[in-house]
């Protein structure tokens, strides 16, 4: 498993993506429900699906790793879209509110330290309303983005492997 979230009933979704390429879903209490996906470049299949978000309608956006895009899934798992506006996302974050974004990391390769590393700020219809940073060591700059928090509006919190940092981005 890459990461997990959760749907307004409390049922956890898996991204398994590091050798299962499929999305599982399980009751609160742990009850395997169903799962979707399978290795391919197809609608529903996935490179590797390595973060998971869930939006307040209940729709799943998983970031499909390698195939460069966001798989979107309606809560059991029928294909509703791709957006591949954000380079090759590793990792979402869906913020919390009215009006919510995606943010979505162009990670570099951990081998590639100086190719992508944009942050995507995305509606949910894929559209890019900004992006903000590059490869790098500095301050602001990111290395293999895994990891994205962005329930604070005023912040996100940004774990990098290749930098083996978290920084605090605030927003403006």
């Amino acid at each position: 498993p890459a990461e997990v979230a959760f749907d307004s009933a409390v049922n956890i979704l898996v991204a398994d993506g590091l050798h299962n390429a499929r999305v599982a879903k399980f009751t609160p209490d742990g009850v395997f429900v169903k799962s979707w996906g399978g290795r391919g470049t197809a609608e529903g299949q996935f490179a590797s699906p390595r973060s998971i978000a869930v939006d307040a309608g209940g729709n799943v956006y998983v970031a499909d790793r390698g195939n460069r895009r966001i798989q979107v899934f309606d809560n059991n798992g029928a294909f509703k879209k791709s957006i591949t506006t954000a380079g090759d996302p590793m990792a979402l974050c869906i913020s919390p509110g009215a009006h919510q974004y995606i943010y979505a990391s162009n990670s570099n390769p951990v081998n590639d330290l100086d190719h992508g590393g944009e942050i995507y700020k995305l509606e949910l219809d894929g559209s890019v309303v900004g992006r903000f940073g590059h490869a790098g060591k500095l301050p602001g700059e990111f290395g293999t983005v895994n990891a994205i928090d962005c329930r604070n509006p005023a912040a996100l919190y940004v774990a990098e492997m290749g930098n083996w940092r978290v920084q605090k981005i605030a927003l403006h």
